[in-house]
């Protein structure tokens, strides 16, 4: 990869390297999907370093869907094993999702749109979208990106509460900020005048002021 990955960041891995990854890793023969997940071109996310985890490779994600046992599997490659893959933004997502949802989902992307910005998902919606299995369900939340290149509008977080309110499903996900943190969107919302909020980066946790990350 020519630049540097950032979190929820989508690759595709060399099949290659994919099997030699797996030839040390035990704990992962036999389980549904996995042996064949680089040769049938599908996506890894990247994801936050573990503590104490080498730097030298890309941190990456793999959730198995429910009926392979839901298992959230974390494992690394280096980066010339790996290349980037378009993400899909939420209106292009939206066709895998629930017809319950879609009112939901036009709310959003109206949200999005009147703040100029692109709102993308993860989570459940994203994997069905861009593997083709099954991990939506009934009680499934609805889990987005919204990169914001400056401060977070407060209107949006206001907007989102009041999607939240009446939507079929839980709505959860980040706000990414301009320097590639992430803060729940929830908790930036929530959070009282003066309060700190948790900021999720590729090597890192901190605690900022949210009055800070607002306007």
């Amino acid at each position: 990869m020519a630049a540097e990955p950032a979190r929820h960041d989508l690759v595709a891995a060399d099949p290659a390297a994919w099997a030699a990854m797996l030839a040390t890793r035990p704990d992962l023969e036999g389980l549904p999907h996995v042996a064949r997940w680089a040769q049938d071109g599908r996506p890894l996310i990247v994801r936050r370093l573990y503590p104490g985890e080498e730097r030298g490779l890309v941190p990456l994600g793999l959730p198995l869907p429910p009926a392979a046992g839901k298992r959230r599997i974390g494992l690394a490659l280096p980066a010339e094993a790996l290349k980037p893959v378009a993400a899909p933004d939420l209106a292009e997502a939206a066709p895998h999702a629930p017809a319950a949802w879609r009112p939901t989902l036009d709310a959003l992307l109206a949200l999005a749109a009147g703040h100029a910005l692109t709102v993308r998902p993860f989570g459940a919606l994203l994997w069905q979208a861009v593997t083709g299995l099954t991990y939506l369900g009934a009680t499934s939340d609805l889990d987005l990106l919204w990169p914001c290149p400056g401060p977070v509008p407060r209107t949006l977080l206001a907007g989102l509460a009041r999607i939240d309110a009446t939507a079929p499903m839980r709505l959860d996900g980040e706000v990414l900020l301009p320097d590639g943190g992430g803060v729940q969107w929830r908790e930036l919302h929530e959070a009282p005048e003066g309060g700190s909020v948790l900021v999720k980066a590729l090597d890192r946790v901190a605690m900022k002021r949210s009055d800070e990350l607002v306007r």
